[in-house]
C-alpha cells in the first residue's frame, strides 16, 4: 500500500469516540477532587481581559475517561508522560458482556472469550453495559456506576498477564470489583447485598472467595508493577462496536509528573 492508498483508506474508516463527555457535573472516583473550571478573562475584556477567553481548571486526574498510570499505585512505575505513544495505540477488541452481567456480578476470561476471541497483545475494552449509568445518560445512577458495577473474577488478572494484554479499558467506575476496593467499607449495605449474591452462587463468603491479602485492588496493585494499566469510565460510541476487532488509540497528556491523566479514546473500524 503506497502513501496515497493509505491516506484514502484512512479516510474511509469509521472513527468511534469511546470517551465520556466531561463536565463539572462529572463525578470523580469517590473521594477524589472533582473538575472545577473558572474563567480568568473574557473576550469582552472583563477583569484584565485581552480579547480572549481564558480558563483555569482544578481537578484530580480521575474524572471522566482517564488512564491510570503505573505510579498511581506503584512508586517505581513510569509516569503517564514517560510511556511511549506506541504503547497507547494498536489492535484490540471491544468485548460486550452487557447481556450477561448485572449488579455485583463477576466476569471471567471464559465469558469474554465466549463473545469474541481476545488475542495475545490486544488492547482489551470491556463493555459491561454500566456506561448507561454515567452522569449524562438517561438512566444515570451514580451508585450503580461506582458501587454496584460488575468486576473481574479471581482468575482474571493472571489471565490478562498471560495474554500480554497491552492495556485494559472499562466502561464503569473501576477495573477492580468495587467490593475489592475501599468502597466495600464506605458502603456496608451494598457490600452485604454483594456478599449475599456471591454466597447464593458460589457458596462462599466474600473473603473466602476473594482473600483480601491477595485480591484487594488486585487490578491496580498486582498489574501496575507489570506495566499492565487500565482506563476507566469509557463510554461514548462503545455500543456501536460490540464484539468487534478494531484499531484503538488512547491519547493522554504527555505529563512527565502525571500519575494518571484524563484522555481521549478512539476506535477505528474498517
Amino acid at each position: 500500500m503506497n502513501t496515497q492508498e493509505l491516506l484514502q483508506f484512512m479516510n474511509s474508516v469509521k472513527m468511534h469516540d469511546l470517551t465520556q463527555r466531561l463536565s463539572v457535573h462529572t463525578p470523580p472516583w469517590p473521594s477524589y477532587m472533582p473538575l472545577g473550571i473558572q474563567y480568568f478573562k473574557r473576550i469582552a475584556g472583563a477583569h484584565m481581559g485581552q480579547g480572549a477567553n481564558g480558563q483555569i481548571i482544578t481537578t484530580s486526574n480521575h474524572v471522566g475517561t482517564h488512564i491510570d498510570g503505573e505510579i498511581h499505585f506503584y512508586a517505581n512505575g513510569r509516569t503517564v508522560g514517560d510511556v511511549p505513544i506506541e504503547e497507547w495505540v494498536g489492535p484490540g477488541v471491544v468485548v460486550d458482556i452487557s447481556d450477561s452481567v448485572g449488579d455485583y456480578d463477576l466476569y471471567s476470561p471464559d465469558l469474554l472469550m465466549s463473545k469474541i476471541e481476545v488475542k495475545k497483545g490486544d488492547i482489551l475494552i470491556i463493555n459491561t453495559g454500566y456506561h448507561k449509568y454515567g452522569w449524562d445518560q438517561p438512566e444515570s445512577d451514580e451508585i450503580k456506576y461506582f458501587v454496584k458495577h460488575p468486576g473481574p473474577d479471581p482468575s482474571f488478572h493472571e489471565w490478562a498477564l498471560d495474554m500480554q494484554v497491552k492495556w485494559i479499558g472499562v466502561d464503569c467506575g473501576s477495573a477492580d470489583h468495587p467490593m475489592n476496593t475501599i468502597i466495600r467499607d464506605w458502603h456496608p449495605k451494598p457490600f452485604k447485598e454483594a456478599e449475599k449474591k456471591l454466597k447464593a452462587k458460589y457458596g462462599k463468603s466474600w473473603d473466602e472467595f476473594f482473600p483480601p491479602e491477595e485480591y484487594y485492588q488486585v487490578m491496580h496493585l498486582k498489574l501496575f508493577p507489570k506495566k499492565l494499566v487500565h482506563a476507566e469510565n469509557l463510554g461514548g460510541d462503545i455500543d456501536k462496536i460490540s464484539n468487534k476487532r478494531v484499531w484503538i488509540g488512547l491519547f493522554p497528556l504527555r505529563g512527565i509528573e502525571l500519575e494518571s491523566s484524563m484522555c481521549r479514546i478512539i476506535a477505528l473500524e474498517p
